[in-house]
């Protein structure tokens, strides 16, 4: 069992910066490709960005590419996103997810196993 807990959301200004930590306890994270989700309210989940167990492959939604990095630190169980040049339209719930091995970052929000419960970003014009 894996528990994940996500920090860093808040309140900022079109164009600012945040970073966001998805910190887990219960197992060793080095095993799980990692996402990053958001859903904004009265829509659906959508995929942010998401890297593998070693850290070596990245993907991230277009809509955040260029802007959005992810990150992990395998021996502090933690995932990051840096969110720059934020947009009103980047509010949302964000929340991390793990994927047990073998599999791969997926898109899907359903072949996650493991979720965290979320932390607001609110992105002001």
């Amino acid at each position: 069992q894996v528990q994940l807990e996500e920090a860093g959301g808040g309140l900022v200004q079109a164009g600012d910066s945040l970073k966001l930590s998805c910190t887990a306890s219960g197992r060793p994270l080095s095993a799980y490709a990692m996402g990053w989700f958001r859903q904004a309210a009265g829509k659906d989940r959508q995929f942010v960005a998401g890297i593998s167990g070693s850290g070596n492959t990245t993907s991230y939604a277009d809509s955040v590419k260029g802007r959005f990095t992810i990150s992990r630190d395998n021996a502090k169980n933690t995932v990051y996103l840096q969110m720059n040049s934020l947009k009103p339209e980047d509010t949302a719930v964000y929340y991390c997810a793990a994927r047990l091995p073998p599999f791969s970052v997926s898109t899907a929000p359903g072949r996650y196993n493991y979720w965290g419960q979320g932390t607001q970003v609110t992105v002001s014009s």
